[in-house]
């Protein structure tokens, strides 16, 4: 999926932990790929992954929010989790169950008005993702290919948004949007281009 998204123009945001993160960098390929960092940057970790990781240094993009030297801690995995849901358009878990690292990432991309997608599974399987689809928090990707071309379009239409789309992708609060497109915020409501959740913008 990574190289799909990547082949259609899409960066693909991660942590550079084993596992998953490294599939998703290394099916991206490492110049379309961003490596966030649990420790400083001048630590290539995970060890086992230090060779990737000096790759997207050299192709891509390593990010650390922690001082040179600094090793790797329980909570600094947290802050990172936080920087990777940030940076990205949206957030897609592949598998989490309840109480998981992965649900930490989730709550982030609530607060954050982040798009979550979800990979479908089998019944007592991924308990806290079929969770957020009963919930409707989260889209369920029943096919790649579909969604790769949903998620391209979208960046195509961010290139070529006006400045109050541009603005509003921000996640401004209503009252701010109204104060500087004080027009635009009325009409965009009315013809369903925006909508006010938990009194933030979103385009639709």
């Amino acid at each position: 999926m990574t190289k799909k998204l990547a082949v259609s123009g899409t960066v693909i945001v991660s942590g550079a932990a084993t596992g998953v993160d490294r599939i998703a960098h290394e099916g991206s390929g490492v110049e379309n790929t961003i490596a966030i960092l649990p420790s400083g940057i001048d630590i290539r970790y995970p060890s086992s992954n230090a060779g990737l990781i000096e790759s997207i240094e050299s192709k891509g993009l390593t990010i650390s929010s922690f001082e040179p030297g600094f090793h790797a801690r329980e909570w600094s995995f947290v802050v990172r989790n936080e920087i990777v849901v940030a940076l990205g358009d949206a957030l897609i878990v592949t598998e989490a169950d309840i109480g998981s690292g992965s649900m930490r990432s989730v709550e982030y991309a609530l607060t954050m008005n982040k798009r979550i997608y979800v990979l479908p599974h089998r019944l007592r399987e991924s308990t806290a993702t079929r969770q957020l689809l009963r919930e409707g928090k989260a889209i369920a990707i029943d096919d790649i290919d579909s969604f790769v071309t949903h998620v391209s379009q979208k960046g195509r239409n961010a290139i070529q948004d006006t400045p109050f789309i541009a603005y509003c992708r921000n996640n401004p609060t209503y009252e701010e949007t109204v104060g500087k497109f004080p027009g635009e915020t009325f009409e965009a409501e009315l013809n369903g281009t925006i909508e006010v959740r938990n009194g933030r913008v979103a385009v639709v």
